[in-house]
């Protein structure tokens, strides 16, 4: 299954779901939970020590809204890249959220995730 195939309001449903989570899991500061969708192959990627730092460190990623905007969905290939309008509540202005999805053993996981 590729998810280059979903239609945008299939996708958005899956992506919605897992960045919500990706913020709750930053703002508690809960590695384990952060990392739960993300594909092994990401996984084996991250430190989990700098994670752990930015979490104890960053306050905007301990500070995320849990309101955020859709701004669209890019496809290519096998993969998804969904854009979102992150806010703080505890720093002003606005950040670029993006998550990247594809399906890996018949499953949706998370190859990419990141604000800037």
């Amino acid at each position: 299954m590729n998810i280059v195939d979903k239609n945008d309001e299939e996708i958005m449903v899956l992506a919605n779901s897992m960045w919500r989570d990706l913020i709750k899991s930053s703002n508690d500061g809960n590695y384990g939970d952060f990392v739960k969708h993300f594909s092994p192959e990401l996984t084996l990627g991250l430190n989990e020590i700098e994670v752990g730092r930015q979490f104890s460190t960053s306050e905007l990623t301990r500070s995320l809204s849990e309101e955020f905007d859709e701004l669209g969905i890019i496809r290519r290939g096998e993969h998804v890249s969904v854009l979102y309008r992150q806010r703080s509540t505890k720093r002003e202005g606005e950040w670029l959220g993006r998550l990247v999805l594809g399906y890996e053993d018949d499953e949706v996981r998370i190859f990419g995730a990141s604000i800037f």
